[in-house]
């Protein structure tokens, strides 16, 4: 073994060591690692930094501005309520959330699709009155295994096809090539975790203080003209029992309905009172054909796109103390709505307009961001604080969302051109179309998952040009007797064993060259390993910190390290079942 391997070899173990005793980010780790083989001239800085120019990285970096678009004009939550419905049970609940969730995962990078879809699947919880916990593992799950339905499903696909296409004897890998493992592992998954999930999932609930006197707003919501919701029944329109919320009322032409049944059929133009805390406020306003009944939203100096909620409390000084909100002149002398009201812990039971506001009140405004620059010093106002995630979805452009979406599948399934240009091409037109803003788009990306996925690069180009992945190769081949089953087996243990420890990405960069070179031992072809190395890649059940959407569910989920290795193990055994036994059929030695 060469010095070069021998510091290669050192730095992956102190780099697997620090992921997996210490709290360090993946992205900080392996750019440590990077550094060390730079330093100390195992590479040069070209192969240093030529993962981050890889296709596949710019792929995952592109795909993200594509979702941005996707959630900016409200497309997946939309499909929320059709998709998951109001099942009985956690086993039903589970056969609702999972398979629509991989079907989309094998269409979207599955990172942001998961971070998208947290906190509808919270609520939904709630509604339904089950654990968290037997839900938010259940959907990093089946994201990950929708992932390996397509090649564009998971980044980590992206990665390894990125890697074969820097060797001209590589077949390259088509869009629903990798589906045929992906397909029947993603179902067996799905079987296991939902008849298995009273041993799998642990029973866990979110343990939240409650204050005794939570800031309650009361807003009034309008039923548009063109409203969805028209002719449905409250609880078919899901606006009962929303999660911190309450209806309190609705007015139709000028009378009242109190206690509000569930069975009430919506009308054009119901004017809609709610009180609730200020996340199902931001709630309401992402459903599509609800808007405030205040006519001054329609009014303000600035696009939909522009507008995001703030808080703001009201000073004694402020001109529009002792006045209503219809006669206090708001919008014009501050360029900003009032679409709900909280006043120390009250239920404020009267229409928003009629509203008398006093000092000490905090407003909840729609308005520019600018309007926070403008008033943050101003004696009008106590505090000013803006809502994370506030801007208004564009609903009257989903549908060019979803067709850009659309055609940008078409194109890659027909190899009409490469997945990185059919991304970049939807991306744009994403920005064209104005379905999200640069501003959104860039807030988008996840700079630590790229870098990551570019550091990791450098790890295996280090292993490579080395010689250290050859050794490891040319062992994996002498181990198994050369029997190529047999290495098939050790190379999914092995990157499923990395998978877990490190990041999924990480493991696929360093077990491409240890894969290729085995196959070279073997005199045998390199799909079947290409393919087995795609799903170990993904494999990533038994740990949190091996896959992004892992660790993203993790908190919400109230998830304990062994919750994972509870459900993670079978289920890992399950895919490798799966794959070993299907690779060799499919794509023959």
């Amino acid at each position: 073994m060469t010095l070069a391997a021998v510091i290669t070899l050192a730095t992956i173990l102190m780099c697997f060591g620090a992921l997996s005793l210490t709290r360090y980010s993946p992205d900080l780790v392996l750019m440590g690692g990077l550094s060390i083989l730079l330093l100390t001239g195992v590479i040069e800085p070209e192969q240093a930094f030529d993962g981050f120019s890889n296709p596949g990285v710019v792929t995952i970096a592109v795909l993200f501005v594509v979702v941005a678009g996707l959630k900016d004009t409200g497309s997946l939550t939309d499909l929320v309520p059709l998709l998951f419905g109001r099942p009985q049970g956690i086993s039903a609940s589970l056969i609702r959330l999972m398979p629509p969730v991989a079907a989309i995962s094998a269409f979207m990078n599955n990172t942001p699709v998961v971070a998208v879809l947290i906190p509808m699947v919270n609520d939904w919880a709630k509604k339904l009155q089950i654990p968290v916990s037997k839900l938010m593992m259940p959907l990093s799950f089946a994201a990950i295994v929708g992932g390996t339905c397509s090649l564009i499903g998971t980044s980590t696909n992206l990665i390894i096809h990125g890697l074969m296409l820097n060797h001209a004897d590589l077949t390259e890998v088509g869009l629903f090539d990798i589906a045929w493992l992906g397909v029947p592992t993603a179902a067996a998954v799905i079987l296991v975790m939902t008849f298995g999930q009273k041993w799998l999932l642990p029973n866990r609930n979110i343990q939240t203080y409650q204050f005794s006197q939570a800031r309650e707003y009361v807003i009034e919501m309008q039923i548009s003209e063109d409203s969805p919701l028209i002719g449905r029944s409250i609880e078919q329109a899901g606006l009962r029992n929303l999660p911190g919320s309450y209806l309190v009322e609705i007015n139709r032409q000028g009378r009242a309905i109190a206690a509000v049944s569930p069975d009430e059929v919506l009308q054009a133009q119901d004017q809609l009172i709610f009180t609730g805390v200020v996340d199902s406020m931001l709630e309401l306003r992402k459903i599509r054909g609800l808007v405030p009944a205040t006519n001054q939203v329609f009014k303000l100096d600035s696009s939909l796109q522009e507008r995001c909620l703030l808080e703001a409390v009201v000073s004694p000084s402020c001109p529009v103390v002792g006045k209503s909100i219809k006669e206090s002149g708001f919008r014009s002398h501050y360029n900003a709505a009032i679409i709900a009201v909280a006043r120390n812990g009250e239920r404020l039971k009267q229409k928003i307009g009629e509203i008398e506001l006093r000092a000490g009140d905090t407003l909840l405004l729609e308005t520019s961001p600018r309007f926070l620059n403008l008033y943050r010093n101003s004696s009008d106002f106590f505090l000013i604080s803006k809502l994370d995630d506030s801007t208004p979805p564009q609903h009257e452009k989903r549908w060019i969302a979803r067709v850009i979406l659309g055609l940008m599948i078409g194109c890659i399934a027909l190899q009409l051109t490469t997945v990185l240009n059919a991304a970049i091409l939807a991306a744009a037109a994403m920005l064209i179309s104005r379905c999200t803003t640069g501003e959104n788009a860039r807030n988008s990306l996840d700079w630590r998952v790229l870098i990551t996925i570019g550091a990791a690069f450098a790890l295996g180009e280090a292993m490579q040009s080395s010689g250290l992945a050859e050794l490891i190769g040319s062992g994996v081949g002498n181990f198994s007797a050369g029997h190529p089953l047999w290495a098939l087996a050790i190379i999914f243990a092995v990157t499923a064993l990395l998978t877990s420890l490190v990041s999924n990405n990480a493991a696929a960069v360093i077990m491409f060259p240890i894969a290729l070179a085995a196959s070279q031992q073997l005199e045998v072809s390199f799909m079947p390993f290409a393919m087995t190395l795609m799903m170990a890649a993904s494999a990533s059940f038994a740990s949190p910190i091996g896959y992004q959407t892992n660790l993203m569910v993790a908190g919400p989920g109230g998830y304990h390290f062994a919750d994972f290795l509870r459900a993670g193990i079978p289920l890992t055994l399950v895919v490798a079942l799966v794959t070993v036994t299907l690779a060799p059929m499919i794509w023959p030695f």
